[in-house]
């Protein structure tokens, strides 16, 4: 996928063990997990993971594409999107935006600029797990073009679009 991902608002950006102080304080509020689950990680357990995660994915059938949405007019970071890729062909997807900045639409953007950039690659199928009364993230999963499925995980509806058959 190509470095640079960008949006009328946002640059995607891949993810950097820089980024975990900022990212913790984005990802704070106990309320953003709710449906994710756990609990805020503190800066030096954010680095930890996200050197884990800018290491790559050990499988080699599995790729990795994590980034953080840098709001380019407030020059600060707001939220997280993820790819991992099995077999070069399905993407499952995740995003999350900090709660000073949800409602704006910020996710739907971030969302459509992975999902394109993951077909321009040799994707075919995008796929989302949303917990069913997630009203947020159902809209942008919608708002991306992916639909819902009869299929369930771990509680979750599964959500899906195709790229490319």
């Amino acid at each position: 996928m190509p470095e640079l991902l960008s949006t009328p608002l946002l640059d995607l950006l891949p993810l950097r063990v820089e980024h975990a102080p900022e990212m913790a304080v984005v990802l704070s509020d106990p309320a953003l997990h709710a449906f994710i689950g756990g609990a805020p990680c503190s800066p030096d357990a954010l680095r930890d993971r996200y050197r884990r995660l800018v290491a790559g994915s050990p499988d080699p059938d599995v790729t990795w594409h994590n980034r953080v949405l840098r709001l380019r007019a407030e020059a600060c970071l707001v939220g997280t999107v993820q790819a991992t890729v099995t077999r070069g062909h399905t993407a499952e997807i995740a995003w999350v935006v900090g709660t000073p900045w949800q409602g704006r639409g910020f996710a739907s953007e971030a969302v459509r600029a992975l999902a394109d950039g993951l077909g321009r690659q040799a994707v075919r199928t995008v796929v989302a797990h949303i917990q069913p009364g997630h009203l947020a993230s159902e809209a942008v999963a919608t708002a991306a073009g992916l639909t819902p499925t009869d299929e369930e995980h771990d509680g979750e509806r599964r959500w899906r679009l195709t790229l490319r058959s």
